[in-house]
């Protein structure tokens, strides 16, 4: 399929669900037996930079209907994201969104219908629209990891985390572009074109969670679905001013997600307000007693599954809601290590950079945390002395992906070295660096590499981060102080431009299967000739299952540092 061909028919599919009449609402939900009326001559809801609760408070005032949402996401869809046309000639072009769900208006009614005859909503995330990134499985849409070799693979149903969300009542709006089979940061794939970034448009979109990363902060859906096995969720969060979680390692389901590496693999959210990533945690995490599920006892690779929901709850720790955690004065008597070994050199092209992250740090005192400096021992062994485990593991672990399901109905391929042949014809562009990832997965066994990064690497890395959060000297075991809540370091080496400057950061996280959360620490103009603002953003790490302390420290940090500022290249639309 060309490029032409295929936005012609995303827009065709766009336009069309856009153009249902609003009266279909009010027929929806007559017959209101229920507390909340939907008010008939209500105002268009806001959707830049809405969250899900004033959206909720909206919908239990009758001010919106889920239809309303649903179409006004799927308008600006089309204003934003697909090339210009006649009815949107100043769009963007953003290309951060493959395809959209052609049965979202349907389940948008069937919501509708449910709570305005009772009052009730369907549950914690009901309506909440969500961009997945097109590597989680959904029975109603393919799964293309934004390749041409895979734009026919229907799964035939949902991955377990997004099961649940819809369980949970939101609505799977459309599938989010992707680096191609998540290889890299560039935020390309051969399906979806190239997707562009929020605020300046020349600049790298991370990757590889690059569309769902844009699409949010182009408010282009409510939250949305990531991936992070080397820093995808977090790389796109940090260029698009966003908060993105990489959970703990084992706390979320792999199961119906396209692999990468099932050594470091999972999925996470990414959101303009960290409690709709709460909110959206809450949904994925949980016990999945698939053997997909990737739910260790512990985090080596190889460790047995736990066996039952008991057992899970247990290792994990996990509240009722993470959104328990949220405290407007969370960083009051907060502990926070900064690594500053892990800034930039100061340079006069990053000055800025660095003064943006340093005045962050001062309103995380000025919010009563204390602030201190520490270091992690070996830091530079750790960053670049290990090597990520996708190159060796993703060869074995698509071809258990892809031979999950029979390909009598969709065709798809069934093994590694059968997308690797369609790919010298379809994508020759690509062709070689995914039959290096062929190359490197077979026999790994007997790579001494990949047996480094596996067993070695985890009692190399996890101690020596283990102590600095513990504020102790990791030769002697000796206390140097009291114990940190977290670690923070920047996501990136400095400024975004064409090339996402990502350096080494991001992987202290899924080497130590620790959680992280990138969150902004402002936006600012990278020169005086820029012409809009950029994002500085910082990361937090914490220990294992500590998802609670990231939320509170995060959410206390939002409370203090204010709100986002929006993407200027996707305005609030006016009919």
């Amino acid at each position: 399929m060309s490029q032409h061909t295929f936005w012609a028919a995303r827009r065709r599919v766009l336009q069309f669900s856009s153009s249902v009449v609003a009266c279909a609402v009010l027929v929806a939900c007559g017959g209101n037996d229920g507390d909340v009326t939907l008010k008939p001559n209500r105002q268009p809801f806001p959707l830049v930079e809405a969250t899900v609760a004033s959206f909720h408070a909206a919908m239990r005032n009758g001010d919106v209907s889920c239809r309303d949402v649903v179409e006004g996401y799927l308008a600006r869809i089309a204003a934003y994201d697909a090339e210009a046309s006649a009815a949107y000639p100043n769009s963007p072009a953003l290309h951060s969104v493959i395809a959209v769900n052609p049965n979202a208006l349907a389940r948008a009614d069937e919501l509708d219908r449910g709570f305005f005859s009772t009052g009730v909503m369907s549950g914690p995330m009901h309506c909440v629209t969500v961009l997945a990134k097109d590597n989680y499985d959904t029975f109603d849409m393919k799964t293309t990891a934004g390749s041409l070799v895979l734009q026919n693979n229907q799964p035939p149903d949902d991955a377990y985390t997004v099961k649940k969300i819809r369980d949970a009542g939101g609505i799977i709006i459309g599938k989010a572009n992707m680096d191609e089979f998540a290889f890299g940061f560039t935020g390309s794939s051969s399906l979806g074109g190239k997707t562009k970034n929020a605020y300046v448009p020349a600049n790298s979109a991370g990757g590889s969670s690059s569309g769902t990363g844009t699409s949010i902060a182009a408010s282009l859906a409510m939250v949305g679905l990531g991936t992070d096995t080397g820093g995808s969720v977090r790389v796109p969060s940090a260029v698009e001013g966003l908060y993105g979680l990489r959970p703990t390692l084992r706390l979320v389901s792999q199961d119906g997600i396209l692999p990468l590496a099932h050594g470091q693999d999972t999925g996470g959210p990414l959101c303009r307000s960290l409690p709709d990533c709460a909110l959206t945690l809450d949904a994925m995490a949980g016990f999945d007693a698939a053997d997909t599920s990737g739910q260790r006892t512990d985090k080596a690779w190889d460790a047995p599954l736990v066996a039952t929901a008991a057992a899970y709850d247990a290792m994990t720790s996990r509240p009722a809601s993470y959104t328990t955690a949220l405290s407007a004065d969370g960083l009051k008597g907060a502990r926070i290590g900064v690594v500053r070994s892990m800034f930039p050199t100061p340079t006069a092209a990053n000055l800025l950079f660095i003064d943006t992250l340093n005045a962050a740090l001062e309103k995380m005192r000025a919010a009563g945390a204390t602030v201190e400096d520490v270091e992690i021992t070996d830091r530079g062994t750790i960053l670049t002395g290990y090597a990520s485990l996708s190159s060796y593991q993703f060869r074995d672990d698509l071809t258990a992906y892809l031979g999950s399901w029979a390909s009598t109905a969709d065709g798809h391929p069934r093994t590694t070295e059968e997308v690797a042949a369609a790919m010298v014809t379809l994508e020759p562009t690509r062709s070689a660096n995914f039959a290096n990832y062929v190359t490197l997965g077979t026999d790994k066994e007997a790579n001494p590499i990949y047996q480094n990064n596996l067993k070695p690497r985890d009692e190399f890395v996890i101690p020596r981060v283990q102590a600095a959060l513990d504020n102790k000297d990791f030769t002697t075991g000796a206390a140097k102080g009291t114990a940190y809540d977290v670690l923070v370091y920047p996501v990136l080496q400095g400024f975004n431009s064409t090339s996402v400057n990502s350096g080494s950061n991001n992987r202290l996280s899924p080497f130590t299967g620790f959680p992280a959360l990138a969150f902004p620490a402002g936006f600012v103009k990278a020169t005086a000739e820029s012409p809009s603002v950029e994002p500085v953003t910082f990361e937090m790490i914490g220990r294992a299952f500590a998802e609670p302390t990231l939320f509170r420290l995060g959410y206390g940090w939002q409370t203090v540092a204010g709100a986002r500022i929006p993407s200027p290249l996707a305005p609030e639309l006016t009919k």
